[in-house]
């Protein structure tokens, strides 16, 4: 029988690992100010949470940085994963699920629409053969898909609310756990989808500079996004270098901050 493993616990809370754009910041070989700066806050690793639910640990996304940053915040075990999408910043740390089929004894539940799982077939097909079985124990990562769709679903004892995201031409899912909406790689949000964010004590939205991306909203797109949802609290990630974290709270209305990595929020 496999060890339990030692772990942080995140009951009824949310922890950003990460909360920087594909590239990270700092930013290779970048000397701006954000780079440069010594404010852990602007230390921004890819963007995934962690939700302590009911029955277990709830990771979204795998994003290449994922060992460093479950042992930075000294999450142990991840019982659950649920996907954005398939772009490879939110997916190539899958490998790193491996200890955690070796903790629970069993394939590790990979929740995604069909087009995600493709993808995860593809990049990660010696993780995905039915029979295939490691020559040891945490070899390679077992997992198990789950097909998801726009329907809400229960899953660690928790209702998880799908809600369908634009993001440039392509499309994404954001998800609402209770009071708690987590919309990153964004940048429209389709008429269908504006009901399911009303009435959310915290929304978590992509904000990824000042200028406008053909893929991401820009800081004040999303303010504005925020000021029509009218949230109690919004907090913004997917943030690249050219927002320096001091200077970029000084500016934002009431209610809205940037998050940063290794921050806890409640869910309500």
């Amino acid at each position: 029988m496999a060890r339990s493993p030692r772990t942080i616990d995140l009951s009824g809370q949310l922890l950003f690992l990460g909360t920087g754009t594909s590239v990270g910041v700092p930013v290779i070989g970048c000397d701006c100010a954000t780079c440069s700066s010594t404010d852990v806050r602007n230390q921004r690793t890819r963007c995934a949470v962690v939700l302590g639910l009911p029955q277990g640990h709830l990771l979204i996304d795998t994003p290449p940085d994922l060992r460093w940053q479950l042992l930075r915040e000294g999450v142990g075990i991840v019982h659950a994963v649920l996907y954005t999408h398939a772009h490879a910043d939110h997916l190539y740390g899958l490998d790193d699920l491996r200890m955690f089929s070796y903790y629970l004894n069993k394939r590790v539940p990979l929740c995604c629409e069909d087009w995600v799982e493709a993808r995860i077939r593809q990049a990660f097909d010696y993780a995905c053969a039915a029979d295939e079985e490691p020559f040891h124990a945490g070899g390679i990562p077992l997992v198990e898909f789950r097909r998801i769709d726009t329907a809400p679903f229960e899953l660690l004892g928790a209702r998880v609310v799908p809600i369908r995201l634009g993001h440039g031409k392509g499309c994404v899912l954001g998800f609402r756990v209770g009071n708690v909406a987590y919309c990153t790689d964004t940048n429209h949000i389709p008429p269908e989808s504006w009901p399911l964010l009303e009435g959310l004590d915290v929304l978590i939205l992509d904000a990824l500079r000042d200028r406008p991306h053909p893929t991401h909203f820009s800081l004040p797109e999303a303010i504005e996004v925020a000021r029509k949802l009218a949230p109690r609290r919004t907090l913004f990630t997917h943030i690249g270098h050219e927002l320096e974290h001091g200077s970029a709270m000084a500016r934002l209305p009431a209610g809205m901050e940037l998050a940063y990595d290794g921050l806890r929020v409640p869910l309500s």
